[in-house]
């Protein structure tokens, strides 16, 4: 067994926000069973290494219009796909233990998330693994749950930013000025660009390689299954129970 997961996600993509809650709360078993969830470093001023910090990469968000990539269109921007949204995304959120979650009434000016993202790139070459998890746990949560705040504006994201607990008023304003910068501006060109030469029309992309040096590509929140077949993992599939017979917990 072994292989590696590259999961690259954004913070305007709700299943980007299930699928990391379920990498997350996966991430040492996924290890215990030898499969990478790459590092990545970064070399600060001084030329020292700083923390490695696995997973997820930050995908820069797609345009409201047909990705000129991609030709992909946001699924809110479709009204079949919007009215089938506000029914599969309760079904969904509680699935991932978030039943608190809440889609914006105005989620397309808010979707332009490059300025949290590159603040999350600063986070994740500056901070141990478990800060930047907490921190974009923390931006899902203030994106995705009431009031639903517009992390796009700079003021709102700096007040957000204040709130969360794991940083000082220097580390923040560190961050701040870091989000600014032609480095973390690089950064998130680098990772939307290694999605898009991976396949990706979307949020979250996963690319997956198993023991064997095969490499494939899985689109979702809901395709861990998939996943851990292809790594050869041992794993519960869904299975139809009998009349009479219960569920193994």
């Amino acid at each position: 067994m072994g292989g590696r997961i590259d999961c690259f996600i954004d913070i305007a993509s709700l299943y980007s926000y299930l699928g990391f809650v379920h990498l997350v709360n996966n991430l040492k078993t996924l290890e215990s069973h030898g499969v990478q969830v790459p590092s990545h470093t970064a070399r600060r001023s001084d030329g020292q290494l700083r923390f490695e910090s696995p997973f997820p990469d930050l995908l820069a968000p797609p345009d409201l219009t047909p990705h000129p990539e991609t030709g992909n269109s946001p699924p809110w921007s479709l009204k079949a796909k919007a009215k089938y949204g506000a029914i599969e995304g309760p079904r969904a959120t509680a699935h991932a233990g978030r039943p608190g979650i809440r889609f914006p009434e105005k989620l397309m000016p808010m979707a332009h998330t490059v300025l949290p993202l590159r603040a999350l790139h600063y986070i994740k070459a500056n901070h141990p693994r478990e800060t930047y998890h907490a921190a974009l746990e923390y931006f899902f949560h203030k994106f995705w749950t009431p009031p639903n705040l517009n992390l796009s504006q700079a003021d709102v994201f700096a007040r957000v930013l204040a709130g969360f607990e794991g940083f000082s008023p220097e580390e923040c304003e560190k961050i701040l000025a870091g989000a600014k910068s032609q480095e973390m501006k690089d950064a998130l060109t680098r990772s939307t660009q290694s999605a898009l030469d991976k396949g990706a029309f979307g949020a979250p992309w996963i690319w997956v390689r198993n023991d064997k040096g095969e490499a494939e590509p899985f689109f979702g929140s809901d395709r861990f299954h998939f996943i851990y077949k292809f790594l050869g993992l041992p794993h519960q599939d869904l299975e139809l129970l009998p009349p009479g017979e219960k569920a193994k917990l």
